[in-house]
């Protein structure tokens, strides 16, 4: 791990360190800073495996993640747990919406990350950059997808509202109204996984090599031991 992700990785684990002493402390002495704060807790406690599972694979499975996608996921998680669940930023207007564009467009990293290793050195010299680019932008636009049935999944267990069908104070909300918070999260990983790919494409286009921008690496110390 380079300087900068150990930087962003103790910046997750200490700050959610710290919101668990300060905001956990509160609410064990009845003095909750907002409403389901158990969750909250327990969510930004599930921050800190979270934030930790690159490195756990990395060592388990012997090799190395692209720096640029390590530090996109740890600032992603930073913003998800610590600052929208945990201090509840999800009420600032759009920080949702931005978090699923800066998602999805890390999620197509991850998708030329994965074609590239799938892929022999030798085929992929003679691959379309457009492939490339429809895998990458299917990937991310995909695992948007499948958070939302996650988000609807869980509405309907747990009772929570996580795809937006309740207006405040719990009425239903109807029509298109009622689609408006679900669409919006397709449309941002839609468009965040298009810019990635495009951006891709003519990297690509320029120089092969841009790939390895997006490639997994081998462990050396691994290797070498």
């Amino acid at each position: 791990m380079t300087k900068r992700s150990n930087f962003l990785y103790w910046l997750n684990v200490g700050g959610d360190l710290l919101y668990l002493l300060i905001v956990g402390g509160l609410y064990i002495s009845g003095r909750s800073l907002f409403h389901g704060q158990m969750m909250l807790l327990a969510q930004v406690a599930s921050g800190i495996l979270i934030v930790s599972l690159p490195r756990l694979m990395e060592r388990w499975w012997h090799f190395r993640f692209p720096p640029v996608l390590i530090y996109l996921f740890e600032i992603f998680i930073l913003l998800s747990v610590l600052l929208g669940t945990g201090l509840q930023c999800y009420s600032v207007p759009y920080w949702d919406k931005f978090e699923h564009l800066f998602s999805a467009a890390m999620l197509a990293g991850l998708g030329f990350a994965i074609f590239a290793a799938l892929t022999p050195q030798k085929r992929l010299t003679s691959t379309s950059p457009l492939l490339m680019v429809l895998f990458a932008l299917a990937f991310g636009a995909t695992i948007g997808v499948l958070w939302e049935f996650y988000e609807f999944t869980f509405d309907g267990l747990l009772g929570l509202n996580m795809q937006r069908y309740m207006a405040t104070g719990g009425e239903l909300l109807r029509g298109r109204a009622a689609l408006m918070d679900t669409m919006g999260d397709l449309f941002m990983d839609f468009f965040g996984s298009l810019g990635l790919a495009l951006f891709g494409y003519f990297g690509i286009k320029r120089d092969l090599r841009w790939l390895d921008t997006f490639a997994f690496q081998p462990d050396h110390k691994s290797v070498n031991h």
